[in-house]
């Protein structure tokens, strides 16, 4: 209506200046309700075929959106093992940071489990001091076997010399059982260096690898008691959290809340969807201006951050069936984001908030570089002149739109 207004104003008025003040002509008379098709039939196609244009000029180069908003992130607060609830520390709406304790499950059979693999530890520490009485144990056996052996070879040597020298108190038999009792204990001898060895190898290998094993598995328990206390991932607020003492949560099926990060810098990033006839003029750096429902009054200078350069409709996901483009659906949107131009220009909108937004083209720099040529420069300058239109209907849609929604929409 607004671009109708403004194209009537250089063809349809001046068409009935000339026909009133130059022709004569008089409105009731020769300009009736029937005539003035015939009558003003050219100042009204000159209109129609302006006002077309101008809209068509206008939406193109200074595309709208009635599609934009803040998104945020949500957090499911989740535990990681299922279990009855047995103690809650916080209520809903209620700020916490991260690393705070939200709630904790029954936890009994978790900490038997400990208890269990602490015990474990506790034996297989007692197990070394053992190990240690059998180690000097051995070692006393090993010096008593080979104090035996000296012993016998002392007399085996003694009776080997006398035999030698031909004395008559030497006996063959003699010479022969003391050989035997060498050999019987250089086995003791063996036989306790190898029982030490063992000892040595029950302490220095057998006993630190069970050790680790108790431990590892001390470290395994404790972790499952820790999942049955739940935390608080990141700072935010606990949103949809109703959750008492004997609830049941699960990790896959009963979560027990929502937690909303806390909104720094993404907060004053919007992200619009303009259709796809705009993905040529929209550009990052381009001048914008969004209005949001929660501050109908208040139009925002923008400015384009970043257009992302692929359609979110064109997405798939890897399947058994082959895709048909016909059934991609209606055309996808590009995705824009908007940044404020200035500072806290964002401020006090809350976090998916809806909004239009309106991108203006802007020329003044190609311009100002010259060498386009009379009839382009001329050009540009109406492009860049008419988003004007596009400006003053946000600001009439922004005025009306508390009258239109709450009174002729009854959105309250």
């Amino acid at each position: 209506m607004f671009e109708v207004i403004i194209c009537s104003l250089v063809t349809i008025l001046p068409d009935y200046l000339f026909r009133r003040f130059v022709q004569g002509k008089r409105i009731g008379q020769e300009i009736t309700f029937f005539s003035v098709w015939y009558e003003l039939r050219w100042g009204i196609t000159l209109c129609a075929i302006l006002t077309i244009s101008l809209i068509t000029l206008v939406f193109y180069y200074h595309p709208s959106t009635n599609a934009v908003t803040n998104y945020f992130r949500t957090v499911t607060i989740l535990p990681e093992t299922g279990g009855r609830v047995t103690e809650v520390l916080v209520a809903n709406n209620e700020d916490v940071q991260a690393g705070q304790l939200l709630f904790r499950l029954d936890s009994a059979s978790q900490e038997a489990a400990v208890n269990a693999a602490r015990q474990k530890m506790v034996e297989v520490e007692a197990s070394q001091s053992v190990a240690a009485a059998q180690l000097a144990a051995a070692r006393g056996t090993v010096t008593e076997a080979e104090g035996a052996l000296r012993q016998a070879r002392d007399n085996l040597a003694r009776e080997t010399l006398l035999a030698e020298r031909g004395s008559t108190a030497a006996r063959a038999s003699e010479k022969e059982r003391l050989e035997n009792l060498v050999s019987s204990r250089e086995g003791s001898v063996a036989a306790a260096i190898a029982q030490m060895r063992a000892v040595e190898e029950n302490i220095n290998v057998l006993i630190p690898a069970q050790l680790a094993s108790a431990e590892a598995a001390l470290k395994q328990t404790q972790a499952e008691l820790a999942k049955t206390e739940v935390h608080a991932g990141v700072a935010g607020r606990v949103e949809q959290f109703v959750l008492q003492p004997g609830d049941y949560v699960n990790p896959v099926l009963r979560p027990a809340g929502i937690l909303v990060p806390a909104l720094h810098l993404e907060k004053e990033r919007f992200a619009a969807g303009f259709s796809q006839l705009s993905a040529d003029v929209i550009r990052p750096g381009m001048f914008a201006e969004m209005g949001c429902y929660a501050k109908p009054f208040k139009v925002i200078p923008m400015v384009v951050a970043e257009v992302q350069n692929v359609i979110p409709s064109g997405q798939y996901r890897p399947t058994d069936m082959l895709r048909d483009p016909a059934q991609t659906g209606a055309p996808g949107s590009v995705t824009v984001f908007l940044e404020p131009l200035y500072a806290g220009g964002a401020d006090g909108i809350p976090a998916g908030a809806s909004c239009m937004a309106n991108a203006y083209t802007y020329n003044h720099d190609l311009i100002e570089q010259g060498g386009l040529g009379f009839w382009k420069t001329v050009y540009l300058h109406v492009v860049d002149t008419v988003g004007l239109v596009h400006a003053i209907l946000l600001r009439i849609h922004m005025l009306l739109m508390p009258v239109q929604s709450l009174v002729f929409t009854g959105s309250h």
